[in-house]
């Protein structure tokens, strides 16, 4: 759903307050937080999508990676997981679906949590994902709101696989491009994220369906401060400008881009494409960050040691003008 319906669903809902609940819907972030002890809290999450590639295998495996990612985005370190599955049954063989769970298995795997459950209906369409349990401190929970003038931006993983996406379903993204996209979404944010609690940082969202546009909008309406965006600074994936230049961009950007271009402030001539690229959906997209300035480098050089060459500084937290976005050239 795009994010003007889910403002309107959730507008005005009536919720208890509980004093545990550290991080939930009264300020909407990448997952909720509930405090156990002093010393703990649970971090719980859940994500469903449908395939977004052919590879049953592949699907589970990005699957598990988008869902996982939400747990990691607030600091936390996942610890089981159950699954949801939405299968035609009779219409497409059930080896189908255990390649699915095979593929997310793997990914629980790698990031050290287990599967313990799960619920399954019969659907016309294929659906899969996965509600993850991670463990935290509650004094190091990492949230949207919580960016400070002066820090750095960063952003692990580059931008345009909603774009590629499209293109592979119309039949014209090439093995290769395919391979690259794949990779990219199951690449778990684990070892991003221990590079970010090794350091610290202010703030972190995960870039997912809202774009990187849109949950920046998210991260600098909670936390009343702006962000300054560098264009030339922002990775992209390859091939992604002829593919957006095509026209085969999904539908979910301009939902996107209407929902949120009022925070927007372009200070140069920017193509129309380019603002495709910023609000296209991401399907297990990276990490954007809030990083102090004096540790940003490192942070960016640890992060792209482990796995994620693309990761850079891509702008700055700013004390005006609050709630924008700048993006400059």
């Amino acid at each position: 759903m795009g994010p003007g319906d889910l403002a309107k669903a959730l507008c005005g809902l009536p919720l208890k307050s509980y004093p545990e609940v550290l991080v939930g819907l009264e300020s909407p972030d990448d997952a909720g937080v509930y405090r156990l002890t002093p010393d703990i809290a649970i971090v719980q999450t859940i994500d469903v999508i449908t395939p977004v590639v052919d590879d049953p295998f592949a699907f589970g495996q990005v699957a598990a990676a988008n869902s996982l990612s939400d747990v990691y985005a607030m600091g936390g370190r996942p610890v089981t997981a159950m699954s949801f599955v939405g299968f035609p049954t009779g219409k497409i063989e059930i080896e189908t679906l255990r390649l699915i769970l095979e593929g997310a298995v793997s990914k629980l795997d790698e990031a050290g949590c287990a599967l313990v459950g799960g619920h399954s209906v019969k659907d016309d369409e294929i659906k899969f994902g996965l509600s993850v349990t991670g463990v935290i401190d509650p004094k190091r929970v990492l949230t949207k709101g919580g960016a400070k003038p002066g820090d750095k931006l960063i952003l692990t993983k580059p931008l345009g696989t909603g774009i590629l996406l499209t293109a592979l379903k119309g039949g014209r993204l090439d093995e290769a491009a395919t391979t690259a996209v794949i990779a990219q979404m199951s690449t778990l944010n684990k070892a991003a994220a221990e590079a970010v609690n090794e350091l610290g940082a202010h703030a972190a969202t995960d870039i997912t369906g809202f774009g990187l546009l849109g949950h920046a909008a998210e991260m600098v309406t909670q936390g009343g401060i702006g962000y300054k965006m560098n264009w030339k600074a922002i990775p992209l994936v390859p091939g992604v400008e002829g593919w957006a230049k095509a026209g085969l961009v999904p539908g979910g950007a301009y939902s996107n881009r209407e929902y949120r271009q009022g925070l927007l402030d372009i200070q140069f001539p920017a193509e129309e494409w380019m603002l495709d690229v910023l609000f296209d959906p991401q399907t297990s997209g990276g990490l954007l960050i809030a990083a102090p300035p004096g540790i940003a480098d490192e942070m960016v050089n640890r992060i792209k040691a482990r796995g994620f060459p693309a990761a850079a500084i891509i702008g700055e937290v700013v004390a005006e003008p609050k709630g924008r976005i700048i993006v400059a050239e």
